[in-house]
């Protein structure tokens, strides 16, 4: 095999690592707050610490890269969150189980955007790029599913530190593998300057953002703290906007906003993310409140999805060159709205059995879209390539928390509006909102078939952006 899919390799399990934090240590809490003695609020700030992190430097990360070089910062953001975890796993308190946590958020918002920027760099050829970010969004996926299953096993049958003592041995094999296989343009590395003040705005919005959306529900969405990080996220967001416009060499060119392709592509990339997010965390209380799974089983229910999914993912490029982006992407955004319209009939006597069409219609409808993603990054000139790809994840984690918090406020105000038994009144909030999710995520088909039409393919000024790799 040739290096450069050595070096994919590498990515990709860079990748699988960050992701499978992203959502491993949910199924491991119970036991982690029996273990250390932990507090509720300690408890919800292993999970928020670390997204909070992550979504609020993830547009830093993209700039590191462009500015230093993706595969610099890649092994910095691969170092940063392998001894993150390390520490996360022997942490024996509260406190330095958060700031591990953390940590590792940082070092997941050095190592996504990059994963993007040097799959461009290695596969300058449009075909091949296509399928290896094919493969990449591919591995990710699996990710996503394979977290509560591994969380599961591990915090059952082993002590909790495991489920981030594991990223050790994972962390080394891709640092060798990177080192051996990974290499980049030599003329990308010092594109242009950092524009500070562009990375602080951008990392204090994305922040408060995440913050007030994480909390708001438990503290309420009118409470002062709430309210006070809705107006630092918009304040710190517009002078982000008017530092980006005055600035020589912005972070971001937000003209690009005015192009169809880009915002388009964005917003139907966040409606995906808004799906995805829905139907994992509410199915997944379905499954356990409605017909008794256990933690580890419901994540195991979720795995043949998430191969589907991963296999879909990995020929999509070629059907959207077959058949275009836009219609690529508009039918996965279809069969994703009808998979929560079919999954809105799931009831207490329902077996898995019954709900596995619906989750394998999903897994096809989410691979259907990985084509968005070369589209955005065609967009962006090759110098830029880091910081879109911190645009593409920011859309996708701030849409993924508007999905929970959207969908939350909705199920817990109809259950509340209805009377009768406890599963009854969950049921049919579940049943409910799973409409609702369906009719949103339906918007992002005219959206993509209006952004995305007449590519029916890469686009070829990429071609000439992107640099020979050297090595």
């Amino acid at each position: 095999m040739q290096r450069k899919w050595w070096a994919l390799v590498a990515v990709a399990l860079a990748t699988f690592m960050s992701y499978l934090d992203n959502n491993v240590v949910n199924v491991a809490l119970p036991t982690i707050q029996r273990d250390l003695g932990l507090t509720i609020s300690g408890l919800e700030w292993i999970v928020s610490a670390y997204i909070l992190v992550f979504a609020g430097l993830l547009l830093v990360g993209g700039r590191l890269a462009d500015v230093f070089g993706a595969r610099t910062v890649f092994f910095a953001g691969l170092g940063v969150f392998t001894v993150a975890s390390v520490a996360a796993g022997l942490a024996g308190g509260q406190e330095t189980l958060i700031a591990a946590r953390a940590l590792q958020g940082v070092g997941a918002a050095l190592l996504t955007p990059t994963a993007l920027a040097l799959l461009s760099a290695i596969f300058p050829d449009p075909r091949e790029r296509a399928t290896a970010v094919g493969v990449w969004s591919a591995v990710g996926a699996l990710a996503l599913a394979v977290g509560p299953l591994t969380g599961g096993l591990l915090s059952e049958n082993t002590h909790w530190g495991w489920i981030f003592l594991i990223n050790l041995p994972i962390g080394a094999v891709t640092a060798v593998l990177g080192f051996l296989t990974i290499r980049v343009p030599r003329k990308e590395r010092r594109p242009g300057g950092l524009d500070l003040p562009g990375l602080t705005f951008s990392a204090i919005a994305l922040s408060a953002l995440t913050y007030a959306l994480i909390e708001g529900e438990s503290r309420g969405w009118g409470s002062a703290p709430i309210l006070g990080a809705f107006g630092v996220a918009a304040a710190a967001a517009a002078a982000f906007a008017i530092t980006e416009l005055r600035t020589a060499q912005p972070m971001i060119d937000l003209s690009l906003f005015r192009e169809r392709v880009f915002s388009g592509g964005l917003l139907s990339q966040g409606l995906w993310s808004f799906g995805v997010f829905g139907i994992y965390f509410f199915t997944a209380i379905y499954l356990q409140n409605a017909l008794g799974f256990t933690p580890m089983e419901a994540g195991a229910a979720f795995v043949p999805m998430a191969l589907f999914m991963a296999v879909i993912a990995a020929t999509s490029p070629r059907i959207a060159a077959r058949f275009g982006t836009a219609p690529t992407v508009a039918t996965g955004l279809g069969l994703m709205a009808v998979s929560f319209a079919g999954l809105s009939g799931g009831s207490e006597s329902s077996g898995y059995l019954d709900l596995l069409p619906w989750f394998m219609l999903y897994g096809a409808g989410a691979g259907l879209l990985v084509p968005l993603t070369n589209v955005i990054l065609g967009v962006m000139p090759a110098t830029r390539v880091g910081v879109a790809s911190g645009v593409l994840n920011v859309s996708r984690e701030v849409f993924g928390l508007l999905g929970i918090t959207i969908l939350g406020a909705v199920m817990s105000n109809r259950q509340s509006a209805l009377t009768g038994p406890p599963m009854h009144t969950f049921l049919e909030a579940y049943q409910f909102t799973l409409l609702i999710a369906a009719a949103i995520v339906l918007v992002g088909v005219p959206v993509s078939l209006y952004a995305l039409r007449a590519r029916r393919a890469e686009p070829a000024p990429v071609e000439t952006r992107v640099a020979e790799p050297v090595g």
